[in-house]
């Protein structure tokens, strides 16, 4: 098979480490890597200079600070995000940034929440603060075998005499779905705010909010170039953000206060959303890993992965037990039209039982590779994929008597997740052809051996 492929070269040198060590790398989902250029720029700085604490006038202060807001000018810029629009605010990841937006907006009767049931669970939550404010919450499901959301659904569930807010992923982490952008304006129109996760999408294509405009956009940056961790944002509408009420103030929040007035009065920009000292010494790092994907090009790196998620998805659909049973069982699109280059499937047997996602995960983890296996933190697709009756999911509930085993065999399910490999810009066709090389070596024409695998733990 042919695959023309752009960034080949650019592993040898930057992402060596892979191949030194053996290892193939198909979590791209989870987290990207970062280059050797990003390391060797992080050293070289903090080596080099001498920053402290931002929330000063002092010399080392008004360097870090520097810094930082260098950091929100590259973020503003990379994302065409006008300055006098919007706002980065750092947080430590992208469920940082949904929970800011969950614990300060103005959710209260009257008001609804939407959300998709292709949803991370760092968006599922908000439904606790727009319950407990007594705001409706609607959650539209997902049809047909490629687990897209139902378009007609979703615009009727956005209804203009209770706006709200509207939460949905770009590209969904389970599936790689990537959802119609222009429900964004859509909703906007009916009055509703939304919040775009980019979280899964923003790593290998292009957001620009100067054309789609949502009101948040959180984001975690290792996933996007793999260093630093610990460094997200919220890129908020200036205008949304003046609507948010925050529940407490922290350190760094704060114009003024006063422990024994009893009184306090929240900076005037964006800063009021940011709890207590930035990480100052990692926070310069997104600017860098902004730089090497401009250097790079983020359509390369989506044309890339687009090719390599082709040639994997032809591959895996053509593989076969030599009885006739298909090899694997796919969630979500079998083609590259709207999807992204995450992959979520189960191995199968020859008797056609699903394949338990543990045995892979120890399996693969003995031969070098990593990939994910679970729910992934998205309940809606993994209950959706799995096709489970919607009545037991009302019950029985989990609780502190139940094993994790135990409640899927109340569900009915033969395992407790699915596989999920995703492509990333360091990937290659090499890592493609050693992972189908395993999965046929330890599963085609054969029967898995289960011995020894611990109880599940968690999903």
């Amino acid at each position: 098979m042919s695959v023309k492929l752009e960034l080949v070269g650019l592993r040898a040198g930057e992402y060596s480490y892979l191949d030194e060590r053996g290892h193939v790398y198909l979590d791209y989902t989870g987290s990207g890597l970062p280059s050797r250029h990003q390391l060797r720029a992080h050293a070289e700085r903090v080596a080099g200079g001498c920053f402290g604490n931002p929330h000063s006038e002092n010399p080392t202060s008004l360097a870090a600070t520097a810094l930082v807001e260098r950091a929100r000018a590259a973020i503003l810029s990379f994302f065409n995000a006008p300055s006098d629009e919007y706002a980065v605010i750092f947080t430590a990841n992208a469920t940082g940034a949904c929970r800011l937006v969950g614990e300060a907006y103005p959710f209260g009767p009257g008001t609804r929440l939407v959300l998709t049931s292709d949803n991370h669970n760092s968006v599922n939550g908000i439904r606790e603060y727009a319950r407990t404010r007594g705001a409706a919450v609607t959650t539209v499901g997902l049809v047909g075998p490629e687990l897209r959301v139902d378009d007609g659904e979703l615009l009727a569930a956005l209804d203009s005499r209770t706006p709200g807010l509207l939460a949905f992923p770009a590209q969904s982490n389970f599936t790689g779905v990537r959802h119609p952008l222009r429900w964004v304006a859509e909703a906007r129109d009916r009055g509703y705010d939304v919040l775009l996760d980019a979280a899964a999408f923003v790593p290998t294509n292009r957001l620009d909010l100067s054309v789609v405009q949502p009101d948040f956009v959180p984001v975690s940056w290792y996933k996007v170039f793999g260093y630093p961790t610990g460094v997200g944002c919220l890129i908020a509408r200036r205008e949304a953000l003046a609507r948010l009420v925050r529940p407490w103030f922290a350190g760094g929040t704060i114009k003024a206060v006063s422990a024994l007035g009893n009184w306090h009065v929240l900076n005037e920009d964006e800063t009021a959303f940011e709890d207590g000292t930035l990480n100052f010494h990692s926070i310069p790092d997104v600017e860098v890993g902004l730089s090497w994907i401009a250097a790079i090009g983020i359509e390369a790196i989506h044309s890339h992965v687009t090719a390599l998620t082709g040639a994997l998805l032809t591959r895996l659909q053509a593989l076969r037990h030599r009885n006739g049973v298909p090899f694997v069982q796919l969630y979500g699109p079998a083609t590259m039209r709207d999807r992204g280059a995450t992959v979520a499937f189960n191995f199968r047997t020859p008797s056609g039982d699903v394949v338990d996602e543990r045995e892979v995960a120890r399996a693969a983890s003995a031969a070098g590779i990593s990939l994910r296996t679970g729910c992934f933190c998205n309940p809606g697709a993994g209950e959706r994929a799995f096709s489970i009756d919607e009545d037991l999911l009302a019950g029985p509930y989990f609780h502190a008597d139940l094993t994790l085993d135990d409640y899927l065999h109340a569900l009915g399910l033969p395992s407790g997740g699915a596989i999920r490999v995703s492509l990333g810009l360091a990937s290659n066709l090499t890592d493609i052809d050693r992972f189908l090389d395993f999965a046929t070596t330890t599963y085609l024409n054969r029967e898995p051996d289960y011995a020894g695998l611990a109880p599940r733990l968690r999903c």
